[in-house]
Parts: structure tokens; sequence; C-alpha cells
């Protein structure tokens, strides 16, 4: 059994960064065209090199999103993009079109071609063809079971890789390939513009009353048609490993670094701990509870053990329990030099996530800003301070606190 690589998400260098530090063993991210998500601040030329050297020192992957349906006009541009993406080191491309991929293979035979789960791969034939054709690893469709997995696994070459999404967001679509938006919005989901109407409210009007709505079916929180859980296999490594993925992808990258930070972190130590004690594995409580610190839908194991009609929809927003308020940038023995990004107060308990990845938490004890005054709370995003706490905090640590009310927003 190989180990499972961890596959993370960055939509900006903060997310790249997190990334690393957290334990993941390859990143993919987008330039700034081609990619399936425009709402992200995503790499130029620049920051692309930077991310690939930082990345390499550390012994990582990057892998770049080419994965858009481009249209007639935008195909005079993919080889100069390939070749620049090429130049900068990505490891391999992430790729949806037929057309891109053969474009790829002529201009930068010499990285390696990723099939993304736009392209729709449910079976071992599937596979086998693009495996015939270059590509070294297939993203599987999300609406994949396990014991459908296995069998792919089963039916193709060894050394063509299989990746599959083990966290995030679903689309209600199959395979990421949508109109909606398109429809509704004039954006295009498949050109990485999605406005995301799947997660909007709807009501139902009848002709003969104008101005009234009625709900077509309502919770506390709101009317939603197409609203998909979440998905969330932390449970579920071992049987994840054994039906030979091999790579765990966490969907995000228009997703905040603290997401990143902590998804990246559950599933590093999960899988470690996996493969510690495979014959009596059982996942530590607290690893699976760090996935409720983030702000996330109701959760579900989307197709991997079949589903009911209805299970993978929800009526309702986000659950938030926790607030990232800080990062540790460094560490003075009792004094924390942080960057604040939500308010909070001084003598408030304070979660941390180290580098290490095992969570702690601190009281503030006092707040001094960078002129030197005591302050009794931070409530300026950014503003660099000074926190005086009762336990050391490592630099690159992640700080969140608590929220008392979590209603779904």
């Amino acid at each position: 059994m190989i180990k499972p690589e961890i596959l993370s998400p960055c939509g900006d260098m903060e997310c790249l960064h997190s990334a690393l530090n957290f334990g993941a063993d390859a990143v993919y991210l987008a330039g700034k065209t081609f990619g399936m998500r425009t709402a992200p601040k995503n790499f130029s030329t620049e920051e692309l090199k930077s991310a690939c050297d930082i990345a390499h020192e550390k012994g990582k992957k990057v892998y770049l999103t080419c994965n858009t349906l481009p249209r007639n006009k935008d195909i005079g541009d993919i080889p100069d993009f390939l070749s620049m993406s090429e130049e900068c080191g990505v490891d391999a491309f992430i790729i949806a079109d037929i057309g891109v991929f053969e474009l790829a293979k002529k201009y930068t035979p010499n990285v390696e071609r990723h099939i993304s789960t736009q392209g729709g791969v449910v079976n071992f034939e599937s596979a086998n063809v693009w495996y015939n054709l270059g590509a070294k690893r297939v993203v599987l469709a999300r609406e994949l079971s396990l014991d459908e997995i296995a069998e792919i696994r089963a039916k193709i070459p060894s050394d063509l890789e299989i990746e599959c999404f083990v966290h995030g967001a679903m689309c209600v679509s199959f395979s990421g390939r949508c109109l909606i938006s398109s429809y509704l919005t004039g954006r295009d989901a498949n050109r990485g513009d999605c406005a995301q109407p799947c997660r909007w409210k709807y009501h139902l009007f009848e002709e003969n009353r104008e101005g009234q709505f009625f709900p077509v079916e309502e919770s506390e929180n709101g009317t939603y048609l197409y609203n998909s859980k979440d998905m969330c296999m932390i449970e579920h490594i071992d049987k994840l490993c054994r039906a030979g993925i091999s790579s765990f992808k966490i969907e995000g990258r228009a997703k905040s670094a603290y997401y990143t930070a902590v998804t990246t972190n559950a599933y590093r130590k999960a899988v470690d701990e996996y493969f510690e004690n495979k014959d009596d594995y059982k996942l530590s409580p607290w690893i699976k509870e760090e996935l409720e610190k983030i702000s996330h839908r109701a959760y579900s194991t989307g197709f991997y053990f079949g589903t009911e009609p209805g299970q993978e929809t929800q009526n309702g927003g986000y659950i938030r329990k926790y607030n990232a308020v800080a990062v540790c940038e460094e560490n003075r023995r009792d004094i924390a030099l942080i960057t604040q990004r939500n308010k909070f107060y001084v003598g408030d308990t304070l979660d941390v996530l180290p580098p290490s990845g095992i969570p702690f938490t601190v009281t503030a004890l006092s707040l001094t800003d960078e002129e030197g005054n005591e302050v009794e709370s931070a409530p300026h995003p950014m503003q660099r301070l000074l926190m005086k706490v009762d336990t050391e905090i490592p630099a690159g640590s992640v700080i969140r606190k608590k929220i008392v009310d979590n209603t779904p927003t």
C-alpha cells in the first residue's frame, strides 16, 4: 500500500505557506488564466515562479490548474501559457479538455499531465485511454463509490495515479460541469467564473398572484434547492487507503489560509496515524474536532458509500463555531508577535494550532500595540500586536476563538 499524497488548495501565497507549513505533500493552484476559479487572487508569473521555488525547496510539488473548457478564441494563448508555466517550474498540469491535453503534450512534454475531475472519469476504460494518451494521473469524478474506485485501481496500470477529493464543497452538477450560472447570470462556470446560484435561496411564484411568493421548501434558515453538503472523509482514511487512492485532494482554492492550515493538518495527521498502526487504527478524536473549527456546511461522505435522494443537499448555510483571530509571526517566549484577523479581548481563552499540528489553548494576558500602548482588545484587521500569554506560541501558529452563537449563516 502506497502512502497517499496530501494535496492542498492554494488561492494565494498566504495559502501556499499554510499548506506547506501544515504538512501538504503537494499544492494545486492557478495562474491568472485558464483556471476553474476566478474568485481567488491566483498567481502571477512572478508569484508562480516563487511558489514553485518555495515548494521545491521543501521537497513538495506544485500542480497548475489548466482545466477550463476553452473556446476557439482562447486556444491561441494556451501554448505560451503552458510554456511559461513550465519555465516557472510546475510539476504537473491539471487538464479537462482533450485539446488542451494534446497542446500540453506538444509544447511541454516534460510536465506531467493530470486529468481533472471535470474530465468525468468514472470507469477503468476511460482511465486506460487517458493513460495511453500520456496521462500520469486521473482525478476521478466525485460521483464514484469506494467499490468503484477499487475496481478502477485493479484494472489500470500500476503507474497511473488516482486522485480523489476527500474534503470540501461539493457541486450539485456532475463532475463540476454546470450551466445554471451561465443561464442565470451569464457567468460561465466551465471557464472559472461560477456565481454559485446553487447556494441561493429560491421561492415559487404563481402566475396570477403578482408580488406573492411561496417557499418551495423552507427551514428556519431559508429555502435551498441545490445546496450541496460539504464532503468530509476524515473518519474513513483506512477505507480510502485500501481503495488504492494515490492522492487525497482537499477542495478550497477560494478559501482562506486558515481553512487550508486546518484541513491540511487534519488529513496529514490522520494519514500518518493510519500508517503508524494499520492493524488497529482509530482516529484520534481531536483530529475530527479540528474540522469543526472551520466554517463549513453540514458534512457528508458524498457518494463514497452510495447516497439516498436528498441526502446530499441541506437547508441552510455555513456552520461557524470558531473564528480565526490572529497569526503568530514571531515567538518571544511568553510574548507572541501576532497579526490580528478578527476581534478578541484581553482575558480571552484562545485555541492555537501550531505547525506541529497539535492544538492547545492559551489565555491572552495582555495586548500591546506597536507604539507600546496597552489595549484591551484587537479590533483592527491586520494590526500587529504583542500578546502576553501563559503558554509559548510557536511562530507560524494560527490562533482562533470559539464562538458562543454558531447558528448557520
